[in-house]
């Protein structure tokens, strides 16, 4: 699939790096391990590859943006547009991401202080860049994508020549009218009026507002992009409360029915490291790959794989113990030798 907005992949030996969340710190370490020298160069031609969601939650996101920013300039890197980018992009607040505006709505409530704010001249910047990511690359034996490689939702975007938020929003339109005109929209309206304070409130109970769900599951679904930033949803059994809100919907888990020959790597799903720990403070509270080690291949032919380690809760680690020990990890996936990279040194063979 060769086309605007699907881009080929580095030719040669790579290194894929899960998701960042604003820990340059952490990520100069993981480079380090790598072999890469502070240009970013690599003494036997290693190239870098990011999954998206180089932003928010951590102590510097501008930092992270830059760093990349100029390792793709100069073709030592490439990377593809996360759901965290894409809200950036839109100008959307989302908690987290207070830093990237000017209000900083996370300040206002005191959350993330240790993130550093963005200057009128560094959000252009990173707009700029992130508007111009690829959703997904491919070459004959890899496939990279931040949440979710879902081919119909490729090809429907992969030709378009409208920007990706251009893209964004004609879909975000026409299911608005879809909302509107069913009636789904006031039905849902209505029941989150009811909980609006207990839905940002983690100790509050709230049942399985259910409308409120199935506008979620129509956005989600209905619009490509955002399947293949912040992958398939459902309807939820029951709420579950994830990044500063309680959700009625479900994440589904794709890669269960990826049966293409072609190996993919994502990000985006908060894996845990330990097979048996899913406790660290703001982690979503289950696990993601149920019936899985934390270091498996995934899917019917076992060649999905989730680079993500919950580095997106590193912050809330720190905070309780700057020094760790530490349950999440940013790492590498090293391609072709399968070979897993974490930030403390860790290596594990995926062969």
């Amino acid at each position: 699939m060769s086309a605007q907005h699907v881009a080929q992949l580095f030719a040669g030996p790579v290194d894929v790096i899960g998701d960042v969340h604003g820990e340059v710190d952490t990520l100069a370490t993981l480079l380090g391990h790598l072999g890469y020298d502070p240009l970013g160069q690599h003494p036997q031609g290693r190239r870098l590859v990011f999954v998206g969601d180089l932003v928010d939650r951590g102590p510097d996101s501008i930092a992270v943006v830059d760093l990349v920013r100029e390792l793709v300039a100069r073709e030592l890197a490439q990377c593809v547009l996360g759901n965290h980018e894409l809200n950036v992009v839109r100008g959307v607040h989302k908690d987290g991401n207070g830093w990237f505006f000017a209000d900083d709505h996370d300040r206002k409530d005191g959350k993330y202080t240790g993130s550093r704010q963005a200057t009128a001249t560094e959000r252009q910047r990173i707009v700029d860049f992130c508007s111009k990511l690829p959703i997904a690359l491919e070459r004959s034996d890899l496939r990279v994508t931040h949440a979710c490689w879902d081919s119909e939702s490729l090809r429907a975007i992969a030709d378009d020549s409208r920007s990706l938020l251009a893209i964004h929003e004609h879909y975000a339109k026409q299911l608005k009218v879809i909302a509107v005109d069913s009636g789904l929209k006031a039905r849902a309206d209505a029941e989150e009026a009811q909980y609006k304070k207990e839905l940002t409130d983690e100790s509050a109970t709230v049942p399985l507002l259910i409308n409120s769900g199935e506008e979620d599951v129509l956005y989600q679904m209905g619009n490509p992009l955002r399947i293949i930033t912040s992958g398939q949803e459902q309807l939820a059994d029951t709420p579950f409360y994830a990044s500063g809100k309680w959700r009625m919907v479900a994440r589904v888990d794709w890669w269960s029915e990826y049966r293409d020959p072609v190996p993919v790597l994502f990000g985006h799903y908060w894996r845990s490291w330990s097979a048996t720990d899913y406790g660290v403070a703001g982690h979503p509270k289950r696990d993601a790959f149920p019936g899985t080690t934390p270091c498996e291949w995934l899917g019917p032919a076992a060649n999905s794989y989730c680079v993500d380690y919950s580095i997106g809760a590193r912050f809330r680690e720190r905070e309780a113990s700057p020094d760790g020990p530490f349950k999440t990890r940013l790492t590498a996936l090293r391609w072709p030798e399968r070979l897993l990279v974490s930030d403390l040194g860790e290596q594990i063979s995926l062969s």
